[in-house]
């Protein structure tokens, strides 16, 4: 049966900054399609309370404190994967962060703790769990990109989370073709302004959220549970012909 593709029953997954925010709608996604679910968060409490929230649906679930931005704490984190579950069939790096600021004005420190989180990091979580796939000649990767990797955006100067994301689009382009021998599917999902509740303040301010708004021709936000289905579909065997692509999701803001 075609809806038989996109279950992920019995597949066993990992999700990096998966205790809140559109990694947490990530994770029980997956849950819901079968999964049991890895949480990576550097956030102790959130990670252990969602994984809680998963087990609860009669998945299972466990959190590992992790920093992305640590090798060794990726390695620790996926090594703990596989002596819990005894394999790792996706990797989702969801774990990210931004920053605003002039470029002429962006310290040494806030650009690089930017790129550590959103490309080094998201980086070290391939190579770790890919190296697991690589010997199992099996995997999916789905990596979080943003729309801001296609195009500049404005008001907010932003200059190292847009160069960020665009390194992750040919990161996973790159990946997808080294690894395609060995039956790894990498691909990136490109959200446009998500109404989280970190961005919720910024729609609320019309210097910001006014121009938003007025350039995503649906005249609207997208909802964290409208990325969940791409997200299914990419880790499932729905998209089994698919890897090096970078799908944008935006409202209509790129389209311009």
């Amino acid at each position: 049966m075609l809806l038989d593709k996109f279950s992920l029953k019995g597949q066993i997954g990992i999700v990096t900054g998966g205790g809140q925010g559109l990694g947490k709608v990530f994770c029980q996604a997956f849950a819901e399609a079968g999964a049991d679910i890895v949480i990576a968060e550097a956030n102790t409490e959130t990670g252990a309370a969602t994984a809680a929230e998963i087990r609860a649906t009669g998945r299972r679930a466990i959190a590992v404190t992790t920093d992305v931005r640590d090798p060794a704490s990726v390695q620790a984190m996926a090594d703990r994967a596989i002596a819990e579950f005894g394999r790792i069939d996706f990797l989702m790096n969801n774990a990210g962060i931004t920053h605003w600021g002039e470029a002429q004005n962006v310290s040494v420190e806030a650009w690089r703790n930017v790129i550590d989180v959103n490309l080094n990091g998201l980086f070290y979580c391939c190579q770790a769990v890919g190296r697991h796939m690589i010997e199992r000649r099996q995997g999916r990767i789905i990596n979080i990109a943003s729309m801001s990797g296609f195009i500049v955006n404005r008001p907010q100067p932003q200059s190292s989370y847009n160069t960020s994301k665009a390194a992750v689009i040919h990161l996973t382009k790159s990946l997808a073709v080294e690894w395609a021998p060995y039956n790894i599917r990498v691909n990136a999902i490109c959200p446009g302004y998500m109404g989280t509740a970190m961005a919720k303040p910024f729609f609320d301010d019309p210097e910001y959220g006014g121009q938003w708004i007025n350039m995503i021709p649906l005249k609207r936000p997208g909802e964290p549970e409208e990325l969940a289905p791409l997200a299914v579909y990419l880790a499932s065997e729905a998209s089994s012909y698919m890897t090096g692509s970078a799908v944008v999701i935006d409202g209509g803001y790129t389209a311009w």
